[in-house]
């Protein structure tokens, strides 16, 4: 079997192209990127961008299965056309089965709202592809770490509302992703890949603290007061709006959910956020 990974290049593409190497079972890897000439693994390099069509149609040509990963392109906009056109050049190569990288709490969003991407890029997949699966991610363990890292300067760990949330180590992702890739029985499911606990903000600033023996709170500001902060800060407005986006996304819950995704299609629980932090945060105690 032929299975393609697009955007392969990424940190997560790079993951789930690891995790397909290293189950073998006989099938084919073809790693799409735009730079297919850094590619390192020992999998087929392709040359595909979401931005021209035309070359992911080449890219796709063949695959059996193909996991389509979004950019981190935060233009509004720009990301829900990269994977409409993802998703309909696997349909004029004639890929059999597609997966779509989503997120957890995707529901109908308008631009400039970080979810109107996935949204848009779901109900295509449903409506084009002739055999699907979703995979929604929760939030990356890394990005709380990195989080954590920019706070703990100043003692605070700021959200627009107190909430609850699970976090999933990138890996875990890709080893989910890569269980549906060579699995059977995933047509037309929608998978949550998750940590294991839900952690309040307040528990997550006090685990941080423990962990790195440094002073760290939880604190909830308003919407404005955060946006101006980021501006203050210097960081463009794409950025201020996405970091607002994923502040409401918590506020909402979005994040709020724990399922036993990732030990079903993985064949491994997903790693613990104390572990996982404690690894990565070791530097900034």
């Amino acid at each position: 079997m032929n299975i393609g990974v697009s955007g392969a290049n990424g940190h997560l593409g790079k993951s789930v192209v690891t995790e397909l190497l290293q189950r073998g079972a006989g099938h084919d890897v073809v790693a799409i990127s735009r730079t297919p000439e850094t590619i390192t693994a020992t999998a087929q390099p392709r040359f595909g961008n979401y931005d021209k069509p035309d070359s992911l149609v080449e890219a796709y040509a063949g695959l059996d299965r193909l996991l389509i990963i979004p950019t981190v392109d935060l233009e509004a906009g720009r990301r829900a056309t990269q994977l409409t056109a993802a998703i309909d050049a696997a349909a004029r190569a004639g890929v059999k089965h597609l997966v779509l990288m989503s997120a957890t709490g995707t529901q109908r969003a308008e631009e400039p709202e970080l979810g109107a991407s996935y949204w848009k890029g779901e109900q295509h997949l449903i409506a084009t592809a002739p055999v699907w699966t979703i995979l929604r991610m929760g939030y990356y363990a890394e990005a709380l770490a990195d989080e954590a890292r920019a706070s703990l300067d100043n003692g605070v760990l700021v959200g627009l509302a107190e909430n609850r949330a699970s976090f999933v180590a990138r890996d875990d992702v890709a080893a989910a992703a890569a269980g549906i890739l060579i699995g059977e029985g995933h047509k037309g499911a929608i998978y949550h890949a998750t940590g294991d606990e839900r952690i309040s903000g307040a528990e997550r600033a006090a685990l941080i603290a423990e962990i790195t023996g440094r002073s760290l709170s939880f604190l909830v500001l308003p919407e404005e007061q955060l946006r101006a902060g980021l501006m203050q800060a210097g960081l463009p407005d794409t950025v201020v709006n996405a970091v607002a986006s994923i502040q409401k996304s918590f506020a909402a819950g979005a994040f709020d959910i724990v399922t036993g995704d990732v030990e079903r299609l993985a064949g491994r629980p997903p790693q613990r956020l104390r572990d996982l932090l404690a690894a990565i945060l070791s530097s900034a105690a």
